[in-house]
């Protein structure tokens, strides 16, 4: 953790903070701004691209007919899959999830050179994809990723959707600085979802009303024959940006360690 996050939070621990939506919100779309064309098309391109190798991986090891006939369906009703098959898919989609979370990680220092009208390019997406950070990215999304689909998997299965739905939103909003702290504040990836954790219990309602009107914004993607959404969904990233911004804030010193360190 460097000296200035670790100061922050520190204050925070002993006075809170204050947040105003309207500047959080308003800080989040103009710098959002800069961002949608780019980072809309990279979600595309690497969305069809991932579509297409992991579909391919799949056919390859279980074969054609098995996939297919999983995907009828009459196969795909939450009662008529058991609950091991349950966890082992779940357990595959936190490993995913795991691996490619630098990438979401790139998306916050894409808005971060956004707001400071540096360049940033293709490569920008894949930086974190290496030491340090690789390894407190994926320790981090992984313990979110599993206790809560493992939590809601269960409770899914149980048939009570609505608490399996609250589950996963609690567990996203009290998380949802640690991709941040890792890679702003240089932070360790337990400590990060613990601090996290801290700051979003100050202010958990504002956090939570602007989580909830950015997936509003995000979902109007879905006009437009649903290619919209990769443009709108750059979006959630600089919110989360402008939220930690907001919060922790960047000094100099800070800016200088991180872009040494990058």
């Amino acid at each position: 953790m460097n000296k200035s996050t670790q100061n922050r939070i520190s204050e925070i621990k002993q006075d809170g903070y204050n947040l105003d939506f309207g500047n959080v919100f308003n800080h989040a779309f103009e710098n959002y701004k800069k961002i949608a064309l780019y980072g809309g098309l990279i979600f595309f391109v690497f969305f069809v691209l991932l579509s297409i190798l992991g579909f391919g991986i799949v056919m390859s090891i279980f074969g054609a007919p098995t996939v297919l006939d999983f995907l009828k369906p009459e196969n795909l009703k939450l009662e008529e899959i058991a609950l091991p098959t349950l966890l082992l898919i779940t357990g595959i989609s936190a490993l995913i999830s795991s691996l490619f979370s630098p990438f979401t990680a790139g998306l916050l220092k894409m808005a971060y050179c956004a707001e400071r009208d540096e360049e940033f390019h293709v490569s920008t997406m894949f930086e974190f994809f290496k030491a340090p950070y690789f390894k407190e990215l994926f320790v981090a999304t992984f313990l979110i990723s599993i206790t809560s689909s493992i939590i809601s998997t269960i409770i899914n299965y149980a048939q009570i959707p609505a608490l399996g739905f609250i589950v996963t939103v609690t567990v996203s909003l009290f998380t949802m600085l640690m991709i941040p702290l890792i890679i702003f504040g240089n932070l360790k990836a337990v400590e990060a979802i613990e601090t996290s954790i801290l700051l979003v219990s100050k202010q958990p309602l504002v956090l939570l009303g602007l989580i909830v009107i950015g997936t509003i914004g995000v979902l109007v993607g879905f006009i437009g024959c649903c290619i919209g959404i990769f443009f709108t969904l750059p979006f959630m990233y600089s919110l989360y940006y402008a939220i930690y911004s907001e919060i922790i804030g960047f000094e100099n010193e800070s800016e200088i360690e991180f872009q040494e360190k990058i």
